[in-house]
Order: structure tokens, then sequence, then C-alpha cells
């Protein structure tokens, strides 16, 4: 009799256990445009006259570019030891929708152009990133198409 009265709550007990199931995580793949970048030429095409702005003839410099979800920053700096130091950097929102790339600069050591908006067509082809817009400010007096290419750093 004992023995009915020990088995009844085992069972009970077994039939109450819960199942585990496995779960299985599926990561997402970052949209292209996420990552660091490495700027490897900038022209700068004003009136229809093109200036290569990078890089800087007689000047050893690097530029990156991080882009993650939802902001960008990006800095420059000199190479070369004993120069006058060089260091450029801004950083913001962005907005990504198709090829069309908006950054909100909020962040800049050249102060007067935060807070502005400058819209961007980017185009991918492999590692490189082609990043083309008008970058405006009447304030001053800078109206001028920009073409970024940039080749995405490696882990």
């Amino acid at each position: 009799m004992k023995v009915k009265f020990l088995f009844i709550p085992l069972v009970l007990l077994a039939a109450c256990k819960q199942k585990v199931t496995e779960t299985t995580i599926v990561e997402k793949p970052l949209p292209l445009i996420q990552g660091t970048w490495k700027l490897v030429s900038a022209v700068t095409i004003t009136k229809g006259d093109s200036v290569f702005t990078y890089p800087v003839k007689g000047q050893k410099q690097e530029m990156i570019k991080v882009i993650n979800a939802d902001h960008f920053a990006f800095f420059k700096h000199d190479l070369k030891d004993g120069s006058k130091p060089v260091f450029d950097s801004g950083a913001g929102t962005y907005v990504f929708e198709a090829d069309n790339y908006t950054e909100n600069l909020q962040y800049c050591n050249y102060r007067e152009w935060e807070n502005h908006t400058f819209n961007f067509k980017v185009t991918f082809k492999g590692d490189t990133l082609v990043q083309k817009g008008i970058e405006k400010i009447d304030s001053l007096k800078i109206d001028h198409v920009i073409v970024e290419t940039y080749i995405k750093v490696k882990k």
C-alpha cells in the first residue's frame, strides 16, 4: 500500500515537468553601411571644377568613418611624427534608406559645421563605399559636391 502512495506522487511530478526546448538565435546581417571605413580618396566639385582633397599632397594622413546602428563618427589625423598635428573629427546621427544616406552632424571640431544636415547617395561595390552629395552651409559660403571613396576595414 505504501508503494502505491509513493508511486502516484512520482508519476504526477514527472507529468508536470516542463519540456526543455532549444532556442535558436538567428543573427541578421548588418546593413552594408555599418562598419569601419577608411577614406581612400575625396574630390570636391565647385562650379564644375574638381579638386582632389584627399589624400593631401605632401602630407601623410589617415581618415576613418565608423558607422553603427544609428550614429556615425569620423576621425582624421596625421601620420608623420614631428609635424604640425592634424586632427579633424565629427559625429552625429544618420538615416540610411535604400541608397540615401543623411548625416546630421552634431559634433565637429569646426563648430560652425555643427547642427547641419548633409544628404548623400551611396553605392557599394564589394568592400568599397562611394558617398556623393552636396555640402551647403550658407553662413560659410560653402556650396559644393563631394565624392568620397571608402574601403571597409577588415576585423
